[in-house]
């Protein structure tokens, strides 16, 4: 009768026991999820910007051409104030910082920049997209080593030093170097399995994973409606299909306008 009276106090514990292990691993695999796409946006809005952002940039230039050229040509004070403003949102000239970026280095000018100077081609932009493989072994990573797994604060800190490091190289889609970090970690010390004494400690580590899975739902949140997220999600598996046909309708858009422009130039001369 005491081993079955034993049984049933330690039920309890066991339960909540399995419960806090069951939110850890759904807490991690929803960082991993959210980390994935933040990295997705990331790389599809540098890709954006280096292949679309003239256009833009071509298109409010040409607006404020057109509002010029119609203000110009009637005299009118409110198509004068709309040119001031369509002026207005025109980028304006970057500073001395903004035209050297990632011109100069320890050296001094940077190999981009040589070559540009040098009339020898210049390098593109670096894209980035991490592949099947890179993934993989994130994910794979990540379930392994999170930090939410450790036992106590030494533990965390190495697995907070190391995560950082695994998202760095995914970041960069570096295969290799997430391959190097995989063997890195099965080469290191095995953290025993973290048992808890108390069932007050499962409440608090339930609690604790709640309150991080709803910041994590906000930054899923702020991912997705971003322009940038809520393009990707449009196209997620050919993104730069959705590139290009932006680029198309931009295109499009730039002719119209300098049509117009010369439309109005014509009839002012």
């Amino acid at each position: 009768m005491g081993d079955a009276g034993g049984e049933g106090q330690a039920r309890p514990e066991e339960r909540l026991e399995r419960a806090v292990r069951a939110a850890e691993q759904a807490l991690i695999e929803f960082e991993i999820a959210v980390e994935t796409f933040r990295v997705e946006v990331e790389n599809f809005s540098r890709l954006h910007h280096q292949k679309l952002g003239p256009m833009y940039s071509r298109l409010d230039e040409l607006d404020a051409q057109i509002a010029e050229a119609r203000a110009a040509s009637t005299g009118d004070p409110e198509d004068v104030r709309k040119a001031q403003e369509a002026r207005a949102r025109v980028m304006p000239m970057p500073g001395i910082e903004e035209l050297f970026h990632d011109w100069l280095d320890s050296d001094g000018l940077s190999p981009e920049a040589s070559a540009m100077l040098t009339d020898q081609p210049v390098r593109p932009p670096q894209r980035v997209r991490p592949s099947d493989e890179a993934r993989k072994l994130y994910r794979e990573l990540v379930r392994k080593a999170h930090p939410d797994l450790a036992q106590d604060d030494t533990e965390r800190a190495r697995r907070d030093e190391f995560i950082s490091r695994v998202n760095a190289a995914y970041g960069r889609g570096d295969e290799s170097l997430l391959r190097e970090l995989s063997e890195e970690w099965a080469a290191g010390p095995v953290s025993e399995e973290w048992r808890p004494s108390r069932s007050e400690e499962l409440y608090a580590r339930l609690e604790w994973l709640a309150q991080r899975k709803e910041l994590l739902a906000l930054v899923a949140r702020d991912l997705e409606e971003s322009a940038i997220g809520a393009m990707l999600k449009i196209a997620p598996d050919d993104p730069d299909r959705l590139l290009e046909e932006i680029a198309e309708q931009l295109l499009a858009q730039v002719s119209a306008r300098e049509a117009e422009l010369a439309g109005l130039l014509g009839s002012g001369a």
